[in-house]
């Protein structure tokens, strides 16, 4: 039996993408994982995740959908809020992973409700929703490592430009003193327009 666990990175930021991600095994290789001793990427050191992610894709089956600012600012345009953006990418992930199971951080106030979703969508596969399950579940762990590594890459990319925009979080003073240093006619592609952050710091 397979088992996918799901995890994002960046969803709270205001620079650069959404990443999604899913860690996929069989029921009977997650002792693979459990050696490497995971948990919650947030708790591990940037070098560290580096190197686990590296051996979390040598021996799982990885799925990793990237939302980008602009895509994120056109969704919420037609009415999409993030937990549907968020749950689009997930499903994506649940069908190109054919789990049988799928473990996933909950993006809903409600976990059950959330599962109830999910499993309507996907009549044959077990849900297990809840919040934090990244402290629980070592597959959950995993794909929290592979997606904040992932994104971590994509703000590395973005620094190669703009050297001082942070770590793209509302609360990293860099990232602020970006967005009040810029004209918003100005605002790169990998800025959440649609983000209140923008509108308060702007110009």
């Amino acid at each position: 039996m397979k088992i996918v666990g799901i995890d994002e990175a960046g969803r709270g930021s205001v620079l650069g993408p959404l990443v999604v991600s899913g860690v996929a095994l069989k029921e009977s290789r997650i002792k693979y994982l459990e050696r490497l001793k995971l948990k919650d990427s947030k708790k591990i050191s940037p070098k560290k995740r580096t190197i686990l992610s590296r051996k979390i894709r040598k021996i799982t089956e990885y799925h990793i959908v990237k939302i980008t600012a602009h895509d994120i600012d056109f969704l919420r345009s037609k009415d999409i809020n993030l937990n549907q953006i968020e749950k689009i990418a997930m499903q994506k992930i649940i069908e190109d992973s054919n789990a049988a199971i799928s473990i996933i951080d909950c993006i809903d106030v409600k976990p059950e409700r959330f599962k109830s979703e999910m499993e309507t969508v996907f009549p044959d596969l077990k849900v297990i929703s809840e919040h934090n399950a990244e402290d629980k579940y070592v597959v959950v762990a995993a794909a929290s490592i592979v997606a904040k590594v992932e994104r971590d890459l994509e703000i590395a990319k973005l620094r190669k430009t703009f050297n001082d925009i942070g770590s793209g979080y509302p609360s990293d003073p860099k990232t602020i003193k970006f967005l009040k240093n810029i004209s918003y006619e100005e605002l790169p592609d990998f800025v959440r327009k649609s983000w209140a952050t923008v509108n308060r710091y702007q110009k």
